[in-house]
């Protein structure tokens, strides 16, 4: 599955031919000028929760890409209010069916509410089953118990999971959180961009690979294969 970073957690992943885009944060992080957010396809956009470092984007984008714009109840609300008309609400219980696959929409620990203060929802991961491959998305969320129940739902390719603490999991927290979903390949996102999340990342390498795990921390625009 291919899957390019765009900085802070914003990601996309291609499943049969869908290009599907998490969190944009892109013209506002300055780790990520380089990046033309005109250039970017999506089919689908999937929002975890509604703080701007996750959706600043979110709107110029639904409207350059007409995608079909996905998170919880108050977030396919807001993409409406601002006219935004393919919009998709979920929250948190059985797996939905998309043209390439299922999404079953889980619990992050956290907190969501829009730039203007108003309340946007519980904050959400995702779980993605596909016939090419399973993936989660932790969204923003600290370690949590609930994270053993992603098992149940999946068996992962590999995990995407925020490592750089303060306003969620740490790398220590994230390698746990591996354990508990049962996923050693995990990519790393929401570290560096700001002075509270900064990481030592050859450090955070090389404790997850002593725990017998890998992490996956490509360079902003970078795209890799993660099978």
């Amino acid at each position: 599955m291919k899957f390019t970073y765009y900085g802070q957690a914003g990601f996309s992943v291609e499943i049969k031919g869908r290009k599907i885009l998490f969190d944009p944060f892109i013209t506002h992080n300055p780790l990520a000028k380089h990046i033309d957010i005109k250039s970017i396809k999506a089919d689908y956009l999937f929002i975890s929760h509604g703080h701007g470092d996750h959706t600043a984007d979110a709107i110029e984008l639904a409207k350059q890409t007409n995608a079909m714009c996905v998170g919880a109840a108050e977030v396919a609300d807001w993409f409406g209010s601002n006219g935004i008309k393919k919009v998709h609400p979920l929250n948190p219980g059985g797996p939905v069916p998309f043209e390439f696959g299922k999404v079953r929409a889980v619990n992050a620990i956290h907190s969501s509410s829009f730039n203007d203060g108003s309340y946007a929802g519980n904050p959400l991961g995702f779980v993605f089953t596909t016939d090419e491959g399973n993936f989660y998305f932790a969204g923003d969320t600290a370690l949590t118990m609930d994270m053993q129940l992603i098992p149940r739902f999946a068996k992962l390719n590999f995990s995407v999971m925020p490592i750089g603490g303060n306003y969620t999991m740490d790398v220590s927290d994230a390698i746990i959180a591996a354990d508990f979903v049962q996923c050693d390949t995990v990519a790393g996102v929401h570290y560096n961009t700001f002075d509270l999340i900064k990481i030592d990342t050859e450090k955070a390498i090389a404790d997850f690979r002593a725990a017998g795990k890998t992490l996956l921390l490509p360079k902003i625009g970078e795209t890799i294969d993660i099978n």
